[in-house]
């Protein structure tokens, strides 16, 4: 068709090869399964590029024209616009009027384009841009294609809010959004929020789908009753896929600069993370450095089947985590360990298994002078072996072992060497099950003379204990459901001969809370330094309500006592000898009450006295993710009176309220309590929360914590989340709406 025109047509197809065609475009085909818009990458033949038009004129091999609804095809790409001129030679198109280029979801208009169509290298004039896959879009002076996967914005904006709700721009003179990367680089950037500017930064990185990358985290800012008002800027630094760290100068106004460093690493075989923060100067602790150090690390597949871990946390002084700590859980932290373990396992039989462990570890006890403790002891070293095995002639035999060298400043030092086996039988069938047990406890203790007056002694209490128990169900209705209730009677006996321990120091033993789980076994005491006399059995009754189609446990009942048959001779130094002929009643009720309510219950109450000691109550209503109310109440007889409500539910229209209140009816004293709002705004999310908590017995710092949340882009201010998560149970992040594949213009 050399010099050929090609008069106006309704519709006129024209199709370029660079290749064999047919084949080409039958091999793509073939290869693009659904949902896949990429060439294989070994497919190295040109594929053919289609143009229509209204009207069609040039030179085949050399340059083609295309003017009223114009539009160019080629794989993955979709160009057009009121004029279209191709150049074969050099596989380029320049398109005027209304131009459009889609290409893998992403859409482009503007006034004009020059774009090289194999590498996807060229510009647009006044684009609008669209990036459905992040929810993107904004608008520019010029765009520059650097790729398939890279543009470059000039003089432009960008946000994720819907075009009928844009509250929020990044404006930037240069903005690089690189999706091989997942990254978008914002080079004299502004934020504006309701058209005010609030935030202007010469550099600004952010991940386009939340992805790790190297760059500067969002700042926080935020004040505290104690350090006054704060600032944290953190960067972040994406070293290689399995390791990364975090630098966090944080600068507090009454205090001075706080350097946070974190860094952490994982490995096939070993992985860990480095923390460790300074405070050279703290203007309101007389000058004082102050610093943390927290190392974790877990190494397995050493030579021989070895596996290694170590601990090591240490604080320069007692009040660092009440003053300086932003983490809740540890304000209230009073002993940090510092340990190292070594152990190896492996297989004993085809029906068996053993395990070694090896153990270094000391202390750094945290004082309230108000609420001193006893630092606890130092184990140097502490050596386990155990070893299990089932089918022993019908019985299953368990041996566990233990040698410890206790260490103390103030308290008896002393080694103790301790060996248990046991060998039980079960019987079972599909409703009731009986499983007699027998064992020997074996002790022995040396004893450094020159901490303690007590000699070095041996024991050995045999301990004999039988468990058995029904299983049986019925079909039931309630409220019209139907489901599966079972009854499940227990039984738990134990005899175990007295022996005097009088003489043997407390190491590591103390009195078990009485609950479910204690009731139902051998030794009241935790730890190896004392070991009760018994004759006593434990009766317990559960009830549970099964659905019928899930299997869901729905309802739980239960209650269980224990009853002794002989008076109690062994006990702890400073504890009573136990008067009651049983152990205290315990009752709990669990489960789901009405639709939407959850419901929990515990008593503990002494017959003998006919008193209560403990009552715990909890309701938790929630109909909805984001409508959550929690009340809770909890009792101990002379200790505890506390009331508990949480709640975050809607007061308005994309408006939310988040409350805790902690309360000792004790001590008429607030233990903890929290109060703020969280708006909606679709395409960003605003927090307001104020937080009070007791750290101690005379310090209770009130921290508050301001929030702007920009989707896919930015967060600014101080994080209350984890407040919100750890006070409120059910609490549910009311995180910004991604407009993605709901909005973005087609064709």
């Amino acid at each position: 068709m050399r010099g050929t025109r090609l008069h106006p047509l309704a519709f006129a197809a024209f199709c370029l090869m660079a290749g064999p065609a047919a084949a080409a475009d039958d091999e793509v085909r073939l290869k693009l399964q659904p949902g896949l818009i990429r060439l294989p990458p070994h497919l190295e033949q040109p594929t053919p590029v289609f143009i229509e038009a209204d009207k069609l004129q040039g030179h085949q091999d050399r340059e083609t024209e295309a003017e009223g609804n114009a539009r160019l095809r080629r794989y993955g790409k979709n160009i057009s616009g009121d004029f279209l001129r191709y150049s074969k030679p050099d596989d380029e198109v320049t398109a005027e009027g209304n131009v459009r280029i889609e290409q893998y979801g992403d859409v482009m208009e503007g006034a004009r384009l020059k774009l090289n169509v194999e590498t996807h290298e060229g510009y647009m004039d006044s684009p609008r841009y669209t990036i459905p896959s992040t929810g993107g879009h904004g608008e520019a002076k010029k765009l520059v294609f650097e790729g398939e996967e890279k543009f470059r914005v000039q003089d432009g904006s960008y946000t994720t809010c819907t075009p009928a709700q844009e509250d929020w721009w990044l404006r930037a003179h240069d903005l690089e959004i690189d999706k091989a990367r997942d990254v978008g680089i914002a080079r004299g950037a502004t934020i504006e929020f309701y058209g005010t500017p609030i935030l202007y930064a010469p550099y600004l990185d952010f991940s386009l789908h939340t992805q790790r990358k190297s760059g500067f985290l969002s700042p926080t800012f935020g004040t505290t009753s104690t350090g006054g008002a704060e600032f944290t800027l953190p960067y972040y630094w994406n070293i290689a896929p399995n390791r990364d760290a975090t630098f966090s100068p944080r600068y507090i106004s009454k205090r001075g600069l706080l350097l946070g460093n974190e860094f952490r690493y994982l490995e096939p075989k070993y992985s860990g993370e480095l923390h460790f923060d300074n405070l050279s100067n703290d203007r309101v602790h007389g000058g004082d450095s102050r610093n943390l150090l927290f190392l974790k690390h877990t190494q397995v597949g050493l030579p021989g089947g070895w596996n290694a871990s170590l601990n090591v946390q240490k604080v320069s002084d007692d009040e660092y985590f009440r003053d300086l700590s932003t983490n809740i859980a540890l304000t209230s932290l009073t002993t940090l360990p510092r340990e190292g373990t070594l152990s190896r396992g492996g297989s004993w039989g085809s029906n068996g298994a053993w395990g070694f462990s090896a153990l270094l570890q000391r202390w750094q006890t945290l004082q309230d002078p108000l609420a001193p403790i006893t630092p606890p002891y130092n184990r140097q070293p502490q050596l386990t072996f155990g070893a299990a095995k089932q089918n022993v002639y019908d019985a299953d035999f368990i041996f566990n072992s233990s040698y410890v060298d206790f260490t103390h400043p103030t308290l008896a030092n002393g080694k103790r060497w301790v060996a248990f086996p046991t060998l039980s039988l079960p019987l079972q069938t599909s409703y009731a099950y009986v499983t007699p047990k027998v064992g020997m406890h074996l002790t022995r203790y040396d004893l450094d003379s020159a901490t303690t007056s007590l000699p070095s002694t041996t024991r050995a209490v045999p301990i004999f204990s039988t468990e058995a128990g029904l299983v049986l169900e019925r079909d039931t209705t309630l409220r019209g459901e139907r489901y599966v209730q079972t009854l499940e009677p227990k039984l738990f006996y134990v005899y175990i001969p007295t022996r005097n321990q009088s003489l043997i120091p407390n190491f590591d033993s103390g009195v078990q809370d009485i609950n479910f789980a204690t009731l139902f076994t051998e030794n009241q005491f935790s730890g190896n330094d004392r070991i009760n006399d018994a004759n006593q059995v434990t009766f317990g009754l559960t009830s549970r309500m099964l659905d019928v189609d899930t299997g869901i446990e729905r309802l739980r009942a239960a209650v269980a006592e224990r009853y002794y048959f002989k008076t109690q001779e062994v006990t702890l130094p400073g504890t009573p000898v136990r008067t009651s002929n049983s152990s205290d009643l315990l009752g709990t009720l669990s489960g789901t009450v009405a639709r939407y309510w959850t419901a929990e219950a515990g008593w503990q109450y002494t017959t003998a006295e006919s008193q209560t000691q403990k009552l715990s109550a909890g309701a938790r209503y929630q109909p909805e993710p984001g409508k959550v109310l929690n009340m809770s109440y909890r009792y101990t007889r002379d200790s505890i009176r506390q009331v508990d409500l949480s709640t975050q539910w809607p007061v308005a229209p994309r408006w939310s309220a988040v409350a805790r209140w902690n309360y000792s009816l004790q001590d008429s004293f607030i233990l903890e309590a929290l109060g703020g709002v969280e708006y909606d705004g679709g395409c960003w999310a605003f927090r307001a929360v104020a937080h009070r908590i007791a750290t101690g017995t005379a310090n209770a710092p009130t921290s508050f914590f301001l929030q702007l949340e920009l989707n896919g882009v930015s967060k600014l201010g101080s994080n209350p989340l984890d407040v919100l998560r750890q006070n409120i149970l059910g609490y549910t992040r009311n995180a910004p709406r991604t407009p993605a594949n709901e909005w973005y213009p087609t064709q």
